[in-house]
């Protein structure tokens, strides 16, 4: 693994030449204009806020809705090398939802002790209501969102799983389709795999998961939280591209052992629910009682063979950073391979040692809570103050299974555009995955956040991070 200070250029070799996969964009880059370019990000920027692609930042006292901030240097994967991801992809989805099935059956990975029982019986996001139960098809991880970095020519890691409900792939289709607007003879000069037809394919993925009961075309409708949502731009945009209904809570209703959706015509049937709200509040006679956002009952219709839902209630234990650190030993158990995109190194705190040896190296470990998302709840020693780190040895103290601890990696660094030309920024990765009974399918490209602040590691939208376009080039 790459030591923090060695960082990968992905465009520009140390002696300053061009890699490969950018031979092409470089050549149309250096025969435009500055002005011209310079103008085109500001129009960029336009288009993002007249189309409403905006993040709700949650504990932001100075404003509701900020701004993504969209580069438009694209970052450029060659075909050769996405084919090796998308089988390490694919092989870590499939152990994935064996895993979900396994762990809501018989257990086997833990009777065989490949992983300890006091991940899940203490952890929130496993539900006793889903055990002995087995969805539609089979498939827990509807929708699949495999964190990547890179550190080196050829090394990737998974940085993390996003298995409950990830997030993004709004943008990734924003960007391209904001980049095609820019700049078409770009595209004719380039050879880029497409990601447009990712909502046709998310509906047709969806669809082949509806329950036996489905009469004719499966209906499927988004459930939003509403519009106070972080991502109810998400919402809206891939019902709307999928020619799906969007839907709260208070637009269904359990009717005769089915879901009915509320229509000018009275209440329809829906077959596929794709949920953006928490397992905790998705039904209130289940789980949060004071819930508004949910559907009284839908739990019953679920276990009953009546709906689907997407992704299945339960599945954010693979969403846990505790569980992540054993998917090398959970690969291996449901498929018999080694895995082929290995884990970050991760310290689990709640083993002794491990403990010991991240207070020892707190100001040179990224820290992060195991239930932790959108890049709060965490600890980046080398930028830390003393007192940071004085006031997270304290945490860790006291509640040590709450934390994982990870190096700081050497992320690697694509160009952004800024006014003095192009500059390295740090940039992760995030393919989206469909799953359905039949096949897995991953979309060419996906959705790279990229660190806008010099130096920054932390690329997360609600830490001030932004994305850009990501291409995969056609053989």
């Amino acid at each position: 693994m790459a030591d923090a200070t060695d960082k990968f250029d992905e465009m520009q070799k140390p002696d300053g030449s061009i890699r490969t996969a950018y031979g092409d964009y470089n050549s149309w880059y250096q025969e435009q204009a500055a002005d011209l370019l310079r103008r085109k990000h500001l129009e960029a920027e336009g288009s993002f806020r007249r189309t409403g692609i905006t993040f709700n930042v949650y504990g932001d006292n100075e404003a509701e809705e900020r701004l993504i901030p969209f580069d438009m240097v694209p970052r450029v994967i060659a075909a050769g090398e996405w084919r090796k991801l998308t089988r390490g992809i694919e092989q870590r989805v499939r152990a994935l939802n064996a895993f979900m099935y396994d762990l809501y059956h018989r257990q086997e990975i833990i009777r065989a002790g490949r992983v300890p029982e006091r991940l899940f019986r203490n952890n929130a996001a496993w539900l006793p209501n889903m055990v002995g139960f087995t969805p539609p098809g089979g498939v827990y991880t509807h929708i699949v969102g495999i964190d990547l970095v890179r550190t080196g020519p050829d090394e990737w890691f998974v940085l993390e799983d996003n298995a409950r409900t990830p997030s993004g792939v709004s943008y990734m289709l924003e960007n391209r389709e904001t980049m095609m607007s820019m700049f078409p003879e770009l595209f004719t000069r380039v050879g880029v795999e497409p990601v447009s037809d990712y909502p046709r394919r998310l509906a047709k993925s969806l669809a082949a998961c509806a329950p036996t009961v489905t009469q004719g075309k499966p209906v499927v409708a988004v459930l939003t939280p509403g519009i106070y949502n972080s991502a109810y731009f998400e919402h809206a945009f891939l019902a709307d591209q999928m020619g799906a209904e969007l839907v709260e809570g208070t637009d269904l209703r359990v009717i005769d052992g089915r879901v009915g959706m509320r229509t000018t015509r009275g209440f329809q049937p829906v077959d596929v629910i794709y949920r953006r709200v928490d397992d905790d509040f998705l039904d209130p006679l289940t789980f949060n009682p004071s819930s508004v956002l949910g559907i009284p009952g839908i739990m019953d219709v679920y276990r009953a063979g009546g709906v689907t839902i997407a992704n299945a209630p339960g599945t954010g234990v693979c969403d846990d950073k505790a569980i992540y650190s054993f998917m090398p030993e959970i690969v291996e158990f449901y498929t018999g391979e080694k895995p082929l995109l290995p884990n970050v190194q991760t310290w689990r705190c709640s083993e002794t040692d491990s403990l010991a040896y991240v207070l020892d190296n707190l100001a040179e470990l990224v820290v992060k809570e195991v239930h932790g998302s959108g890049g709060y709840g965490m600890l980046i020693g080398p930028t830390a103050s003393r007192r940071e780190i004085a006031e997270f040895r304290k945490k860790l103290e006291g509640n040590p299974q709450n934390y994982i601890a990870q190096p700081t990696l050497a992320l690697s660094t694509c160009p952004i555009f800024t006014r003095k030309g192009l500059a390295p920024r740090h940039v992760d990765l995030r393919p989206f995955v469909l799953v359905s009974p039949e096949t897995i399918d991953i979309t060419p490209g996906g959705l790279t956040r990229v660190a806008m602040k010099q130096g920054s590691l932390v690329v997360n939208s609600s830490q001030g991070g932004g994305t850009k376009d990501t291409w995969v080039l056609k053989d």
